[in-house]
């Protein structure tokens, strides 16, 4: 069942099945394997095996055990008894000993045989790959294996004996065995090869006990939530224990023993460490919160009544902690039940609710320029950003739309103000007679809810006003060339045909000139209109008409 080690050695496979090989059916094949070893490392409950100092001492054993302590690797669900039992086999004659303490050079130089066996904690050792928090169900694989660190602790009793309060004078002695690899390995025991003690003081394994304590009854919940098959056994002992007091006595020990002005003033460098005991203290009751619930949702009608007790001690407890270290809130999201974000990561206030700090949302309703920060203690959920940013991006491509008919508009009013000032320069270059006159100005108002007049019907009016205001040209004698004026395009002036070919009218002979040759059809249509302005009395006698 260490899936984790079978993923890694199907990854060098996989490798050499896909680039070295190309042997698809077994890389398919393979990684269908490796994905049922994930869903069993998220599913399945493995067991967890225990670890043995085991030291042999004395002159009897051979030369490579004598005098040293190895760590072993229990069988699952072996207890302690089974693996002495399984050990002295191999050595009928070798004496246990009845002290976890490390023996005197007495019983290390004699002839005999003595072991020396108890239980050890492995010490949890993170890969570098998990730089976040990650699910408990992942985790627990290396709280038992690739582990190196063990220890073993030992309660020792400093000072006059308080038959009151037990927690007041117990010290921790801890011994730490590094082995010389990491277990499990191509065995599964490893020689120690350093040996190192602490002291843990009364204040410190108070804190030690509260975390575990928390830890222990958040993973339970978070085994619940991701599997609510679980029987339900354990988590009623485990609720219970903590809720009545009158089973443990819960954490009113320590009351007792710490949050005294005595210890106060005798220990005053252990003011930190007591508020991290009251924080401890106060972030139990939303995880016993969330486990009763669950309890609840859970109970059997014959637990009914159990339940109900249980519920009225948490009752109590809860107002008595609220009201003397504050006020903590757990996220209860999707996220934390799937154990994406340990609860214990989120942030708490003790102080009162008029000087907490402002959450996101009512940071963000005051101004935009805000900084996240995490829900105070009075549980508030965020409500998620992502149909925000939607709104955003739509607001957006509005504004781009709106800025882009701004643009077409202003082209559209620059093109007309152009053709305006064209219309301006022909007026002013054809008008040579209303120079005099009343300025005529034009001028247009584009609105967006009126259609334009179409330029054809602006230059129809221009040019018909124009046919009916220019005045007839004076006599020929009286002449004088126009002005030259540039792009004269809709120049007009009235005068005979005669006087366009360079004749004046006494200049007139009495048979007409011959017709010109063929031109175009513009030059016909120039002479009948020059036929048509002939007086009737100078027109010649029908003979002498030549039909064209």
């Amino acid at each position: 069942q260490m899936w984790e080690e079978a993923i890694a050695l199907g990854k060098e496979l996989a490798e050499q099945y896909e680039n070295e090989m190309f042997d698809y059916e077994q890389l398919s094949e393979l990684l269908r394997k490796q994905a049922q070893f994930y869903e069993n490392i998220v599913k399945v409950i493995r067991p967890k095996p225990d670890y043995f100092a085991v030291g042999y001492y004395g002159q009897g054993f051979p030369t490579f055990i004598r005098n040293k302590v190895f760590i072993y690797r229990g069988k699952e669900y072996e207890r302690r008894e089974d693996f002495e039992a399984r050990l002295l086999t191999q050595f009928p004659n070798a004496e246990k000993m009845k002290t976890t303490s490390p023996p005197g050079d007495e019983i290390k130089n004699s002839s005999s045989q003595y072991i020396q066996c108890f239980t050890v904690k492995p010490k949890l050792d993170l890969p570098s790959k998990f730089h976040r928090p990650v699910s408990e169900q992942i985790v627990s694989f290396y709280r038992v294996n690739e582990v190196q660190r063990f220890e073993y602790s030992r309660p020792v009793r400093k000072g006059e004996k308080n038959p009151d309060n037990e927690f007041a004078n117990m010290w921790i002695e801890r011994t730490i065995y590094v082995t010389a690899y990491k277990l499990p390995g191509i065995l599964r025991w490893f020689e120690v090869k350093s040996v190192f003690m602490v002291e843990i003081s009364p204040l410190e394994n108070a804190i030690e006990t509260m975390q575990l304590t928390n830890d222990k009854i958040n993973n339970m919940v978070q085994q619940h939530l991701n599997d609510p098959n679980l029987p339900i056994n354990p988590l009623s002992m485990l609720l219970n224990g903590i809720v009545d007091p009158a089973v443990m006595g819960g954490f009113a020990n320590y009351e007792k023993a710490f949050f005294t002005e005595k210890y106060m003033q005798e220990h005053p460098e252990d003011h930190d460490k007591i508020e991290k005991l009251k924080d401890l203290i106060a972030w139990q009751i939303p995880f016993l919160a969330e486990g009763i619930r669950i309890h609840g949702e859970k109970v059997t009608e014959a637990l009914r009544p159990f339940h109900e007790r249980m519920e009225a001690c948490f009752r109590q407890l809860k107002d008595k902690v609220e009201k003397q270290y504050g006020v903590r809130a757990v996220l209860s999201s999707l996220d934390d039940r799937r154990g994406s974000r340990p609860r214990s990561m989120v942030r708490s206030f003790t102080m009162p609710s008029s000087s907490r700090p402002l959450s996101v949302a009512s940071v963000s309703s005051i101004s935009s320029d805000s900084t996240p920060s995490r829900p105070g203690s009075d549980g508030f959920v965020l409500e998620p950003l992502l149909p925000k940013k939607m709104h955003s991006r739509s607001q957006d491509k509005l504004d781009k739309d709106d800025l882009d008919k701004d643009k077409k508009e202003k082209k559209k009013e620059k093109r007309n103000s152009k053709h305006q000032e064209i219309f301006d320069k022909e007026i002013k270059s054809t008008d040579i007679s209303l120079q005099q006159s009343e300025a005529v100005i034009l001028s247009e108002t584009i609105s967006p809810l009126r259609p334009q007049r179409p330029k054809s019907q602006v230059i129809n009016i221009i040019s018909s006003e124009r046919r009916f205001s220019v005045s007839p040209s004076p006599p020929s004698s009286q002449v004088t060339p126009p002005p030259i004026t540039p792009r004269t395009k809709l120049s007009f002036s009235i005068q005979s045909n005669l006087e366009l070919n360079g004749m004046s009218s006494s200049d007139i002979p009495d048979v007409p000139p011959p017709l010109p040759l063929k031109g175009s059809m513009a030059d016909y249509g120039n002479l009948m209109e020059s036929q048509d302005l002939i007086s009737p009395t100078t027109s010649p006698p029908a003979h002498q008409r030549v039909s064209p």
